[in-house]
């Protein structure tokens, strides 16, 4: 949006030298003309700040922390970050368990984690020190920071609790928008995809009533990358809405309600086609092209289309530039639109160009 565009330096340099009587030099090198140029310049510069400001108002145009304020009244909040917790073991050197000290620190790579609490014998759970999901992917042998005695070997073997990145401005918005243009009241369908997009990691959810029977309500979760979420996501956003499953109310989920939350399945869309290339280009070149194309294509239809287009797929191809023509299309071995089920999520599955 832009409210002041037509106010430049030259509009505003014209206007003030209109004010001049015409009897008076106002030609460029003039006294006055020289007088009244720094002046217009500062103004058209107050103009574009304004115009800058205006777009930090609303939610659609603004970004950053002016979003969080102007998403505020809605009750909408972004999500932070979090750290990973991961499952870490520790011997001795007779390749025994060995107890540790909890709060001893150690490192992989540029990564420390903590031991923040002892689980069993040698079995800890340790958290990482850098918030967000980079702690999630780093398994094998720990560093100790501090010494510990008799400590011979220690490892990271299973991510317990998947740290996330801050909330993007993109997924803030979209629960916002989710949030004033879908009623929610009364534990109706709305408000159960409302209190699990409320925690971490969970970028989309879809709400199915009456799905086993009267009182019954499943969930399905999406990840924060449009895929199946982590089981520790799906755990927590099943003990925040109903953890007993028994229409108890135990969570936020009314009374009678018997809730069960799911991750989504994964739908694999697998694509081959033979393409015709620009001079040096090559195969691989077309393949990874493509593949991010249809990544991107893929997580906007995720829980809002549940038909992936055959003719979207040929476009996406067509607009890779090293392709002149294609031949053979595949989608999972077939030319026509392919179906997601409800309560699925269509991923990329294997690329085949030749």
């Amino acid at each position: 949006m832009v409210v002041y565009e037509d106010q430049t330096f030259e509009t505003i340099l014209e206007r003030m030298l209109d004010r001049v009587p015409d009897g008076l030099d106002k030609r460029e090198g003039s006294i006055i003309y020289d007088a009244m140029a720094p002046a217009a310049m500062e103004l058209a510069q107050m103009y574009v700040e304004l115009d800058i400001n205006t777009n930090l108002i609303f939610a659609d145009t603004t970004s950053g922390d002016y979003l969080d304020r102007a998403v505020a009244w809605s009750g909408v909040t972004r999500k932070v970050a979090t750290k990973a917790q991961l499952r870490g073991l520790f011997y001795n050197s007779s390749n025994t368990l060995l107890d540790i000290p909890v709060g001893s620190r150690f490192a992989i790579g540029d990564i420390n984690y903590k031991a923040i609490e002892r689980l069993s014998l040698g079995n800890y759970r340790m958290e990482s020190e850098t918030v967000g999901a980079a702690g999630n992917q780093t398994f094998g042998a720990l560093l100790p920071i501090d010494f510990i005695n008799n400590l011979a070997r220690a490892e990271l073997t299973e991510l317990l609790v998947a740290g996330v990145d801050r909330e993007t401005d993109k997924a803030l918005y979209e629960r916002y928008q989710e949030r004033i243009t879908k009623p929610v009241t009364s534990g109706n369908r709305y408000q159960y995809e409302q209190w699990a997009r409320e925690i971490s990691g969970v970028g989309r959810a879809k709400a199915f009533p009456l799905w086993n029977g009267p009182g019954t309500v499943k969930v399905v979760l999406l990840n924060n990358d449009m895929r199946k979420p982590s089981t520790a996501i799906v755990e927590a956003v099943q003990n925040f809405i109903d953890p007993t499953k028994d229409g108890m109310g135990e969570g936020v989920a009314p009374i009678g309600a018997v809730v069960t939350v799911v991750g989504a399945t994964e739908f694999p869309i697998n694509i081959s086609v033979s393409v015709t290339l620009a001079s040096g280009a090559t195969t691989d070149q077309v393949k990874t092209q493509l593949e991010t194309a249809t990544r991107n294509y893929l997580a906007t239809l995720a829980f809002t289309d549940s038909l992936v287009r055959y003719t979207r797929i040929q476009s996406l191809i067509l607009d890779i530039p090293p392709v002149i023509d294609y031949t053979n299309l595949k989608v999972n071995n077939q030319t026509v639109n392919i179906q997601i089920p409800d309560d699925a999520v269509a991923v990329l599955g294997t690329v085949t160009v030749t």
